[in-house]
């Protein structure tokens, strides 16, 4: 079976031209080949049945299915209106860990200047918060202190192989 590889370092499976399965970058630095649950179902929900593949505009109650245009004009005119309504810190934004360091870029791009609000946030504060608050209080940072390699350096962790 043919495998592509991202820059994500995940392998994507490919079988007779559709994707069936991830597997893990052996060599990755970091991972070591080994995935999380997120990463090994992540292919799931290119075929899911559940996926949309075209917007849905709500009339009268109902999703009825819409164009790309007609969507996107309805989304920037009620944002527009909130925001000469509320102003401009009316409206917010969430990014999102399962995108690119370059897509967060835009998406703060967009925020601050395309609507000039100061509500962006990720939704890696929310779910990594309480380990972000351990790491600064025992270590003063939020952040590793250290580099990957570093660990396996470390006379007080064991590695099991």
């Amino acid at each position: 079976m043919p495998v592509l590889q991202l820059q994500l370092r995940l392998n994507l499976v490919v079988q007779d031209g559709k994707l069936i399965g991830v597997a893990p970058w052996k060599r990755h630095p970091v991972s070591e080949g080994k995935l999380c649950p997120k990463g090994l179902a992540c292919h799931e929900f290119v075929r899911s049945k559940d996926r949309l593949t075209v917007p849905l505009i709500k009339k009268d109650g109902k999703f009825v299915e819409s164009t790309w245009d007609e969507a996107l004009t309805l989304i920037a005119s009620k944002l527009k209106a909130t925001q000469e309504t509320h102003g401009p810190n009316s409206v917010a934004f969430l990014a999102s860990a399962r995108i690119t360091n370059e897509e967060n870029y835009l998406m703060n791009k967009l925020a601050r200047a395309g609507f000039r609000t100061n509500y962006l946030d990720h939704c890696a504060r929310l779910c990594h918060g309480p380990t972000v608050a351990g790491l600064a209080r025992a270590f003063g940072s939020g952040a590793m202190t250290n580099s990957i390699a570093d660990i396996a350096q470390s006379d007080c962790v064991r590695f099991h192989k």
